[in-house]
């Protein structure tokens, strides 16, 4: 390589030093803004998905005070990589731990994010990419294969984190985010990609422009989550409407189906009940049509065999509730005090009068049997 070509691959010291602090500040104030949104809020939800994006700020803030430190205490090239990459690599695993605390996650990956393997799924690429890069740095051997195992590892990261922002921001009617997050996505992997071509120049302004955007979006993801904490979601009785149908599949089995319009979530939702729900429901809707509103529950250890009662168990009308958040949410997108409880209010009322009366709430005329 050439003096010329190899000064090209050296940033300035200044530029270095102007880099590092701009990073420890910028990202020292995102964390702790970050995680004051998760104090106020998040933890009175038990939430921690917050706390675990804010330590992957945290990470970047940390390498910028090495930047500076290393600035001032030259040192191998391959101690400064190594650490760079450690930062790197714990900055991915921390956004990857996030992603099972998100509300909203697309389909095709929910189940994998979910699932008790996923610790294990993002655990072990991590130790074999933090593994080499730690023994380079202290061997000051470099082998090609593990010298940038953190992009192989972010690239991995941002695949999953592409795929569950964009599925977040549209749940939550917020399309132009969506669109933006998706952009940002492209630009940290175009970062990534470019990282492997070794100019360092381009590469300190590519990584304060992706960081800048990743950041914002990550502030603009909390907000929308405030949005939706405060926002209505569950309509009540008088602006929901219900429509019972009951069609023969191509398969010619029968299909339980209701559908719910007034949610803004979603205007005209179809949820598929089982027969025995979808027979509780309509017991409910029929009740209600009539105007012999009350069904009863029968009451816990009672055994006389000539009584018979509407409901055998209350536990029937939580699992009524159970199904239709699912159908309308999305299975573990919905929370008890957030989701269930209003819909258990706004869909049911209970007798004051007498013990173990339940009835539908919505009027009669919002409901099609």
């Amino acid at each position: 390589m050439t003096p010329l070509a190899f000064a090209n691959t050296i940033p300035n010291t200044n530029i270095l030093f102007f880099y590092g602090w701009w990073q420890v500040s910028v990202c020292l104030f995102a964390f702790i803004a970050l995680l004051s949104i998760w104090w106020h809020i998040g933890k009175k939800q038990n939430d921690f998905g917050q706390v675990w994006l804010a330590l992957s700020i945290l990470c970047w803030s940390i390498s910028g005070a090495f930047e500076i430190y290393f600035i001032n205490h030259p040192t191998s090239i391959h101690v400064m990589d190594g650490w760079r990459s450690v930062w790197s690599l714990l900055n991915s695993l921390f956004i990857l731990l996030a992603l099972p605390w998100f509300r909203y996650l697309p389909d095709p990956i929910a189940h994998i994010i979910k699932s008790k393997y996923w610790i294990y799924i993002v655990g072990i690429p991590f130790v074999f990419s933090i593994l080499p890069t730690l023994s380079r740095m202290i061997s000051g051997n470099i082998i090609s294969m593990i010298n940038e195992l953190d992009v192989y590892y972010a690239i991995f990261t941002l695949g999953f984190l592409g795929f569950v922002l964009w599925e977040s921001f549209l749940r939550r009617r917020l399309k132009a985010l969506a669109f933006l997050s998706l952009a940002c996505i492209l630009l940290v992997l175009v970062a990534q990609i470019y990282k492997l071509s070794g100019n360092a120049i381009n590469m300190t302004l590519f990584s304060a422009i992706f960081k800048t955007s990743l950041i914002m979006i990550f502030f603009a993801l909390a907000l929308s989550w405030v949005k939706e904490l405060v926002e209505k979601i569950i309509p009540n009785a008088e602006e929901l409407y219900i429509t019972f149908s009951k069609n023969k599949t191509a398969q010619q089995k029968m299909e339980y189906v209701v559908y719910l319009k007034g949610f803004p979530v979603n205007q005209n939702k179809k949820v598929k009940l089982s027969p025995m729900l979808f027979e509780l429901f309509l017991k409910f809707a029929q009740k209600r049509k009539l105007e012999t509103d009350w069904l009863e529950i029968k009451p816990k250890n009672f055994s006389l065999p000539n009584k018979s009662f509407d409901i055998k168990d209350y536990n029937e009308v939580k699992r009524l509730l159970h199904v239709l958040l699912d159908g309308v949410f999305g299975k573990g997108s919905w929370t008890i005090d957030h989701h269930l409880n209003p819909l258990k209010t706004a869909l049911f009322e209970l007798s004051a009068k007498r013990n173990r009366k339940i009835r539908l709430k919505t009027p009669k005329e919002n409901i099609k049997l």
